[in-house]
């Protein structure tokens, strides 16, 4: 299988930003996690042959780059959606129905925790406690919290992240 032109272009690119990246940190394997992080955000997610680069930059092996890379939730070896939808789970939250509420995204959704959407949109995630009490319970798509969320909020969530998402709903917006 052929790559698209403008995918082809736009890998080389993340690789030249890599390279920059690689090039300041070079033989530097105490700057391991901050190399990862970096290039996390230029790929999205950080894919094996971007672990591999980065062992031979930092002169460490791979097997020390993939396990730093498995061991902090931080990182993602599997692209994530453009939307992460977090779901708090901590006791305050979840006595208030985040559990109902988690379960209510995995069926609209169609993914379960950890997963992608297949159009790329959404990614579903847990966490123990976002430090957002007795806004409970509480969602969070991107870092924007929303408080006191119920599962019948789900579908004008999802709707306005999709909306946000195709270029045809915002030009319709502005009319």
């Amino acid at each position: 299988m052929t790559m698209c032109n403008s995918c082809q272009q736009d890998a080389e690119e993340k690789y030249a930003e890599l390279k920059k990246v690689l090039t300041k940190y070079h033989n530097d394997p105490e700057s391991l996690i901050v190399a990862l992080h970096e290039a996390q955000l230029i790929f999205g997610y950080l894919p094996r042959d971007v672990q591999i680069h980065i062992a031979e930059a930092l002169n460490v092996p791979i097997s020390e780059v993939y396990g730093v890379v498995t061991f902090y939730s931080l990182f993602s070896t599997v692209p994530k959606g453009r939307n992460k939808i977090t779901v708090c789970m901590g006791t305050a939250c979840y006595v208030k129905g985040a559990g109902d509420i988690l379960e209510a995204l995995k069926e609209n959704l169609k993914i379960d925790v950890g997963e992608t959407t297949e159009d790329g949109v959404f990614t579903l995630e847990s966490a123990r406690c976002v430090g957002a009490c007795s806004l409970a319970p509480v969602v969070m798509v991107n870092g924007e919290v929303h408080s006191e969320f119920t599962a019948q909020d789900i579908p004008e969530l999802i709707r306005g992240y999709r909306a946000a998402q195709d270029p045809a709903e915002k030009r319709s917006d502005l009319h």
